[in-house]
């Protein structure tokens, strides 16, 4: 298991989207839409900030720059963006997922990572925006090893649940190890790697308990499977949240 280990914090970056709340705004029209998900695939950093304003949880230059690092991480990214679903308070959604694979050395390693966004418009360009979830894996071999991403989409303040990764199929011997870790939103700024200390897996997968924090906000999990046939880095966002309520946005 010589495998290179890819960086996790770029699994992040490829959403290239803040964590802030939205105040109330308007909802993007279907046309800004279309225009961010053809600006997205240009190739051009500069199309792209021209769809910005500043505002709640919106800063044009980090996106930008979290933008320009991933083309340079992914040449072939290609991102999808289209309408979802309404969230309980009226507001609308946005889904953006992107794709994409870089070589490095004889390894080729292959990109998805997916955000549901509220965002908000003023003046024809983006000036606002919430995550509401957020996943990404990078995945490297040349065998699409299936796995199953078992953690919430929202926990209460100070809750104990569970992060379960699973592989979806059975491992017939091969030894398997991996790790977890939280990665702060600092460290997902500098492209640094968390702390991850590798264990042998048992049970088809990694289990683990962990606690969120007592404040409300979010917090993010790298998770880095080592299998004989390649390596698979995921990280998920999950929201903390005080009232029972918001556990459904």
């Amino acid at each position: 298991m010589s495998l290179p280990r890819p960086s996790l914090p770029a699994l992040l970056a490829a959403a290239a989207l803040c964590f802030a709340p939205l105040a109330a705004a308007a909802a993007p029209s279907l046309a800004l839409l279309q225009t961010l998900e053809a600006s997205l695939n240009s190739g051009n950093s500069g199309s792209l900030s021209g769809l910005l304003s500043e505002g709640p949880g919106l800063d044009p230059s980090e996106l930008v720059e979290r933008y320009d690092a991933l083309r340079k991480r992914f040449p072939d990214a290609r991102w999808q963006v289209s309408p979802g679903k309404a969230l309980r308070d009226g507001r609308s959604t946005v889904q953006i997922k992107v794709s994409g694979s870089r070589s490095e050395g004889p390894y080729l390693y292959r990109l998805e990572a997916e955000q549901l966004l509220a965002l908000g418009e003023g003046g024809g360009r983006l000036n606002g925006q919430e995550v509401i979830r957020e996943t990404s894996v990078l995945r490297s071999g040349s065998v699409e090893l299936p796995i199953s991403l078992q953690i919430p989409d929202a926990v209460l303040t100070g809750q104990r649940y569970d992060v379960d990764v699973v592989f979806d199929e059975p491992l017939n011997g091969a030894l398997v190890a991996g790790g977890i870790a939280p990665i702060t939103g600092p460290q997902i700024s500098a492209s640094q790697n968390p702390e991850l200390e590798l264990a042998a897996l048992a049970g088809g997968g990694l289990f683990k308990i962990v606690q969120a924090p007592l404040e409300p906000g979010s917090q993010t999990w790298a998770v880095l499977l080592v299998h004989p046939d390649g390596i698979i880095s995921t990280t998920k966002r999950v929201r903390v949240v005080a009232d029972k309520a918001a556990l459904t946005p």
